[in-house]
């Protein structure tokens, strides 16, 4: 028998390391585009390849889990990490950059939506709630890149900071070494029917049309922040980097609030106050010219964005309780390809119209969520609690 709080902090650690991971190309985007000399959308096409790896990653690993379970995937995933880190801070190559990222966002993949998946078996209840707790260690760990690089970039190259990160990543590997998992779910060969089976149902589709958007205007939000405020608004690089800290906080802090407010306010109405709230961030920084009115908006942005994840990938897990991993390997999958979709177009728009336009894709996809939003819960209130 596994011991649940020494799982449920496996799963915590890993998704800080995917917090470190996934913050971390924005926040170093500026410094990159310089060293290699990339224009916008030469940096547009740098940011997706992340998502493309995390959408890899994200296939792969919810057949594994619910067959063979998640320890050794987990650990190979850790190793894999370690140097490709590495070369992301001291290559001089351009190639070698773009495989550093796809490695990291692979692996990313399989540690976002591993422990997902792994929370969600252990939980019996309010898996939402649970879910929030775990989201706010991705922003526990995408708040340690930003904050430690505008603090020590005085002192230290970039390429220097995250090689030291990248060395810690070996504590983790150690950790899942000594913690017993839970068993697998599937113990007859991989469930290939049983996941064709779920690219038709209309819940999940929804579930992952939702998520296309929310990590299309997350993906906004982490890799586009600094350049869009030093370009656009004309705030310097440490300051633009403590307002990334700033929304990262905002969104890490109404997290833990979440896996509180969970358990006593139905999740429709919290998923749809978040997205107003994602309305008025986007409107504030439309109209934002100075520092504090982006902290304002950076800050609203990212307590609206903080129950998108959790909600939708709980209702995930209450609608397909026995392929948890593969109902999460779909509907990240679906995510990620916005992810993918929005970086690469927005890198486009940047380039032709301006960097300005931002705040105006935040509103359109917060417009696109609440359609969605409605339509599940037409279709889904009846098979589970909303």
């Amino acid at each position: 028998m596994y011991k649940y709080k020494q799982v449920f902090a496996a799963a915590c650690i890993g998704m800080l390391v995917f917090g470190i991971m996934f913050i971390t190309l924005g926040s170093i985007l500026p410094s990159l585009a310089t060293k290699f000399t990339l224009d916008e959308v030469k940096a547009g096409t740098l940011t997706s390849i992340l998502p493309i790896g995390v959408v890899a990653g994200s296939l792969l690993f919810g057949p594994i889990v619910d067959r063979y379970g998640y320890k050794v995937l987990l650990i190979l995933t850790s190793l894999l990490i370690i140097p490709a880190f590495e070369g992301i801070a001291f290559t001089e190559s351009l190639f070698i950059l773009q495989v550093c990222i796809f490695v990291i966002g692979w692996g990313g993949g399989i540690l976002n939506g591993a422990t997902n998946a792994l929370v969600s078996d252990i939980s019996t209840g309010h898996k939402g709630a649970s879910l929030s707790l775990l989201g706010a260690f991705f922003g526990f760990g995408a708040l340690g890149m930003p904050f430690l690089l505008g603090a020590l970039s005085k002192h230290f190259n970039y390429s220097d900071i995250l090689s030291s990160v990248g060395i810690l990543f070996v504590l983790v590997i150690g950790f899942f070494l000594i913690t017993k998992f839970p068993a697998p779910k599937q113990t007859q060969g991989f469930p290939i029917k049983e996941g064709i089976k779920l690219l038709k149902d209309p819940g999940l589709l929804l579930i992952g049309l939702f998520l296309f958007f929310q990590s299309g205007t997350e993906a906004l939000a982490n890799n586009w922040t600094t350049t869009f405020l030093q370009k656009g608004i004309k705030i310097p690089e440490q300051g633009s980097l403590y307002i990334l800290t700033l929304y990262i906080v905002g969104l890490t802090v109404a997290r833990l609030v979440l896996g509180y407010v969970l358990k006593i306010i139905s999740s429709f109405r919290l998923m749809l106050l978040s997205l107003i709230l994602s309305l008025l961030g986007s409107i504030i920084l439309l109209t934002a010219h100075d520092y504090p009115q982006s902290v304002i908006a950076y800050i609203i942005l990212g307590i609206g964005f903080s129950a998108g994840f959790p909600v939708m990938l709980g209702y995930a897990g209450q609608l397909f309780p026995n392929l948890s991993g593969t109902a999460f390997s779909i509907v990240l999958v679906i995510a990620l390809i916005g992810n993918t979709i929005v970086n690469y177009l927005f890198g486009f728009i940047s380039h032709s119209y301006g960097i300005h336009l931002l705040p105006w894709l935040l509103l359109i996809t917060a417009v696109c969520r609440i359609i969605f939003l409605f339509m599940l819960r037409k279709k889904v209130s009846l098979k589970i609690k909303m």
